[in-house]
């Protein structure tokens, strides 16, 4: 479908009954059956672009006009290669936007909101992505209102600047993907009432580097005004980067690009800077850079930084078994010779040989010593080290191990209800078993508590999902027909011994 740009409407000729009076304008959706979408509406006062490219988010300033809200925003700019659908043909550096989407029905009370922060590694994806229209999720699950949020990706916006020449006016350049997702969140927070949403009953979710996004937001100053509540699917704070390591990307962007100084980047078209960014490919992350995220966010949460949010997070079983999918063997094999080279080499001694050992218990077929390894590294063990930091702390967490299909995001079309029904395209899963997943995200948002009792449950059956803590460590096991709570022991979901360790590294 070609792009289509929402305009300002003067004339007085709209449908009153899908206009929303925001801060910045009053914004008119579109209905389709019961459920009502207002899509492309921005969050900020002015889009990044010209020469506020790698500067903070600009709040949003009043506005009496009246604008279309029918069609998708501009996605944010990516990698030619990561244009997977459609709706990111249409790409640009205005692309901080936002889709609300509501289920039209009696209700006079306030519901909850739920956030959706979209992954891809932090250098592609958008809100747009067709994977996220929530029309089949809200018919079914009217009580909640879903927002989705676009934020700026990939080198656009995660380049630390401050050491070059030209850059003391660039303090946040390597953490606009956070400041553009608080500044939506803020958004929300400040207009949601009048979509029909409860502002204090805000839970933020993503999963993989929407994950690893909602679990940084928490730590974010003045963050926690916005919402209570977060779902992490498969990611978390061990998805970020050190100083050191963001600047080393920068220095070869810079080289890769022939520039010496910021005003020489200004001069680069967005287009150009995004398809040049292959060259730092999986290296580009949110910066633990002491100013906007702490240096150590794990020590964070133990020191108790999100007590006061509740947390529901988990992983899948053999999460890289989709990365062997998307890569190749081949693929694996560089991406882990290149950690090997920049990280796990320069681990101490003693911590290698965990990690070789770690490694010798796998058989040596194909890339799949590879590929269980980076499961502990970037989901399994940080997950697990979440839940234990948020438990020890004082905080709740609840949390998962996802089984019904091994890889990493499978859950995904559970979750926004786009189940595959052709045999021959994949998976078909239990339709009944993605009715009961839902709904245990959609009572963890409205209550802060997943569990079903029997008149909730689709299948009529109660779900008494256990908070985690540090001597049973329950989790929810999501077996296609068979949602039980196990003790974490019982899966070895990660090596105490050798990999848990490992996530005071950051080892992304």
């Amino acid at each position: 479908m070609q792009y289509q740009e929402n305009k300002k409407i003067t004339d007085g000729n709209y449908d009153r009954s899908l206009a929303v009076k925001c801060v910045n304008g009053t914004f008119v959706g579109r209905k389709t059956d019961n459920i009502i979408a207002w899509k492309g509406i921005p969050f900020v006062g002015k889009q990044p672009v010209g020469e506020l490219r790698w500067k903070a988010p600009v709040d949003v300033v009043p506005d009496d006009g009246v604008y279309e809200a029918y069609y998708n925003g501009k996605s944010p700019f990516q990698h030619k290669d990561f244009s997977m659908d459609d709706t990111l043909a249409n790409q640009g550096e205005d692309c901080l936007n936002l889709n609300v989407w509501k289920a039209e029905d009696n209700s006079t009370e306030k519901k909850p909101v739920m956030v959706w922060i979209h992954g891809g590694a932090f250098e592609f994806g958008a809100a747009a992505f067709s994977l996220f229209d929530c029309e089949n999720f809200l018919k079914e699950n009217p009580d909640v209102i879903v927002v989705t949020v676009a934020y700026r990706l990939g080198v656009i916006g995660y380049l630390h600047l401050s050491h070059l020449p030209d850059g003391k006016d660039y303090p946040d350049a390597q953490n606009l993907g956070p400041l553009d997702q608080l500044m939506g969140l803020k958004w929300v927070h400040e207009n949601i009432a009048a979509f029909g949403g409860d502002p204090d009953n805000v839970t933020i979710y993503g999963e993989s580097a929407g994950a690893g996004s909602v679990s940084l937001l928490p730590l974010l100053k003045g963050s926690h005004a916005y919402f209570k509540r977060v779902i992490a699917q498969s990611g978390s704070p061990t998805l970020t980067r050190s100083t050191e390591e963001a600047i080393e990307c920068t220095d070869k962007m810079m080289e890769v690009l022939g520039c010496k100084t910021i005003a020489d980047l200004l001069k680069i078209d967005a287009r150009t800077i995004a398809d040049e960014s292959e060259a730092v490919r999986l290296r580009v992350a949110p910066e633990r850079d002491g100013i906007h995220l702490p240096l150590d966010p794990h020590a964070a949460y133990a020191a108790g930084a999100a007590k006061d949010i509740d947390f529901l997070m988990g992983c899948n079983k053999n999460e890289f078994d989709w990365f062997a999918a998307a890569m190749g063997e081949e693929g694996i094999k560089i991406l882990a010779a290149d950690r090997w080279e920049r990280k796990l080499g320069k681990l101490p001694e003693e911590v290698r040989a965990q990690v070789e050992s770690f490694c010798s218990d796998i058989r040596d077929e194909g890339c799949e010593r590879e590929c269980r390894l980076f499961d502990q590294l970037w989901f399994n063990a940080p997950v697990i080290r979440m839940s234990e930091n948020q438990t020890k702390a004082g905080g709740r967490a609840y949390t998962y191990f996802f089984t019904a299909e091994p890889g990493h995001g499978v859950e995904l079309e559970i979750v926004f209800h786009h189940e595959n029904t052709d045999p021959a395209m994949g998976k078909v899963f239990d339709e009944t078993f993605g009715r009961n997943l839902r709904r245990m995200w959609v009572q963890f948002a409205k209550t802060g508590d997943p569990s079903l009792s029997a008149d909730i449950a689709p299948d009529g059956k109660a779900k008494e999902w256990p908070l985690y803590d540090t001597v049973n460590r329950q989790v929810m096991v999501f077996d296609e027909f068979d949602i039980h709570p196990e003790k974490e022991a019982e899966r070895k979901i990660v090596d105490w011994d050798r990999t848990y360790g490992l996530t005071e590294y950051y080892l992304f």
